[in-house]
């Protein structure tokens, strides 16, 4: 008797042998987003694209009184990248950032781990200390350190005098693009240090602590401790702020700007952010600064490069 076989379909089919179906990624991440993507997208991109398509114009003053701009190309960026004052601002742009940078990273830290050492009380004291630091407007800021080193009634005249014996009453302080420097990056530094001193005591503080007592009773230490230990734990966010403060250092403009209307030589003491605005506004050459200002972004998405693409490969972990 012979038996007919008859064929599944679906026998050929094996559990393990199908691939497994992509799944689909839900649109619903975008529509929140797309609120915030749009208020960003007009905020900052047609700023951004205007301020490009402005520096291939010859856009002067006249065009703010609607006659139409020439177009001149790539003509506003040779001249400013063949301009020897703008390579001399944009040097010394890199100088007082890394001075100002160094010393608020050095401090900022100094105060993040004496603040882990304190008691409630101090830390309380120390921590109202820094917000208000933190919270002054800037211009506030500097009229106030316009006034501790006023030529004629600055405290810090008074005091060296009253010190050295000396008559420093009288001296100038902005008038040497050297010491003009100086004050600025006090200013600078004195109401950047709270954010890196906060920021780094949040990180610090969740350093286990059984691990530092472990590497205590080894014998290290307390340099030992922080650099072996401490860092590797904090490593990202010594990487964001060292980042953050490279960009709100290198174009500062409110600080310098202001010490300069007080007594400063700005042909002298310019940094980038107050070139651009002595180009544009000042002297009405509103396509050089345009070209500036592009320049000036194109450093700051090579500086954030590094992080963006740390940040990245941490997420691909």
């Amino acid at each position: 008797m012979s038996s007919t076989t008859l064929e599944n379909p679906t026998a050929e089919r094996s559990s393990g042998s199908q691939p497994e179906r992509k799944k689909r990624k839900s649109p619903l991440p975008w529509f929140l987003l797309a609120p915030t993507l749009i208020v960003l997208g007009v905020l900052t991109g047609y700023p951004l694209i205007r301020l490009i398509i402005m520096s291939f114009q010859e856009y002067e003053r006249a065009q703010l009184m609607g006659v139409p701009a020439e177009w001149v190309g790539f003509q506003n960026y040779t001249d400013i990248l063949t301009d020897p004052d703008f390579w001399t601002v944009l040097t010394r742009s890199f100088v007082f950032m890394i001075f100002c940078v160094f010393f608020t990273m050095l401090l900022g830290i100094l105060i993040a781990l004496l603040m882990l050492r304190l008691n409630k009380g101090f830390k309380l004291l120390t921590s109202i200390g820094l917000l208000l630091a933190w919270a002054m407007p800037q211009l506030a800021t500097m009229i106030v350190f316009g006034w501790i080193f006023d030529t004629e009634y600055g405290v810090v005249n008074h005091v060296l005098t009253s010190i050295t014996g000396n008559d420093w009453m009288g001296h100038s302080w902005l008038i040497n693009p050297l010491s003009f420097f100086f004050v600025a990056g006090i200013a600078i530094i004195w109401q950047a240090v709270p954010f890196i001193a906060f920021t780094m005591y949040a990180g610090l503080s969740q350093v286990p602590g059984e691990v530092l007592e472990a590497a205590q009773l080894d014998g290290t230490s307390p340099f030992q401790r922080f650099r072996l230990i401490m860092v590797p734990f904090v490593r990202s966010i010594l990487t964001v702020l060292i980042i953050l403060s490279i960009i709100w250092d290198l174009r500062v403009f409110t600080q310098i700007f202001a010490l300069q209307g007080v007594g400063g030589i700005s042909e002298q003491t310019n940094t980038i952010g107050t070139y651009i605005y002595q180009v544009g506004m000042a002297q009405g050459h509103y396509g050089p600064a345009s070209a500036i200002a592009v320049i000036l972004v194109i450093i700051m998405m090579a500086i954030s490069y590094y992080y963006v693409r740390q940040t990245l490969k941490e997420e691909e972990l």
